[in-house]
């Protein structure tokens, strides 16, 4: 009877078992990387900087005074002063709002077009698939930034015309990636299955393909922001971005090159808010395809 009675408190009561979601799984691994975490805490800090610029920046971006003409690093300025006497961190901080636009914008653009035409490319395939592969192909021949300053030089020199030269040249990325994910997935059983039970392709491709595609469309954008905020700082240097007097960093790399010897900060510290910001987006694109691959 005693024995029955133990055996009886030994079961372990019953109750709902907490299953940990593919999301919940992922952000757990993601912030089980601290070169991650940091990437993305410097990510989140240029973000507030771009967004609260006219609030958190010490002077006007504009504003020259010619009595601190290339003044070095200061309680005053904190980055010092460039060539007219302005405030190099307030530039600096303005300057990452045309940075950021120009990624965000520039990806949203060759997502935007890329995806459709890859999902269609993979899973229709035939003469539209050779002939959207053959396009793609040969702007995929054009190094990236040739083409990005070919597009930027026919639209003429301005931020906005930079983004829609770097979007349209980032676009065949994502169309090659869209269509390989698209060809991998299309000889899965579950799309078998819902092709058998009558469901038409636009419906399967974006109820049942585009979903799990995703993830590494988001790896994809998250690195080729990084690629676009070099290429706008690349074009802003070389005039075709933003125009001064608007900050810029590529513009203040430009107008730093003239002063090297005499006032070097001018080149630092946009220079070093280029490299930290690219570093965070490739940190947070490393970890990102390693937490949402299934394989792992």
């Amino acid at each position: 009877m005693s024995g029955a009675a133990s055996e009886a408190t030994a079961v372990p009561p019953s109750g709902p078992v907490a299953v940990e979601t593919p999301a919940r799984r992922a952000m757990r691994q993601f912030a089980r990387r601290p070169a991650a975490v940091f990437g993305a805490a410097v990510l989140l800090l240029v973000l507030v900087l771009a967004l609260f610029a006219p609030w958190l920046a010490p002077y006007d971006p504009l504003a020259t005074s010619w009595s601190a003409v290339r003044k070095a690093p200061s309680a005053a300025h904190w980055f010092g002063t460039d060539e007219v006497g302005r405030d190099l961190l307030a530039r600096v901080i303005w300057g990452a709002r045309a940075s950021l636009a120009a990624g965000l914008v520039a990806v949203l653009i060759a997502v935007a077009v890329g995806l459709p035409l890859g999902m269609v490319a993979g899973y229709v395939g035939g003469w539209v698939d050779m002939l959207i592969g053959r396009l793609t192909d040969a702007m995929l021949a054009i190094p990236f930034l040739i083409l990005a300053i070919a597009l930027a030089a026919f639209l003429g020199p301005s931020l906005s015309n930079a983004m829609i030269a770097i979007g349209v040249t980032a676009t065949p990325i994502f169309v090659r990636l869209a269509r390989g994910q698209v060809l991998q997935a299309r000889a899965e059983d579950w799309v078998e299955a819902a092709r058998a039970v009558g469901n038409p392709r636009a419906r399967i491709l974006v109820r049942h393909i585009l979903p799990n595609i995703l993830p590494p469309v988001l790896v994809q954008a998250t690195l080729t922001i990084a690629s676009a905020i070099i290429a706008e700082a690349s074009l802003s240097f070389l005039g075709l971005g933003q125009q001064p007097p608007a900050p810029s960093w590529g513009s203040m790399l430009n107008t730093a090159q003239r002063f090297l010897t005499q006032a070097p900060w001018m080149a630092l510290f946009p220079g070093a808010a280029i490299f930290v910001t690219v570093l965070a987006f490739n940190l947070v694109g490393d970890a990102l395809r390693d937490a949402l691959d299934p394989r792992r």
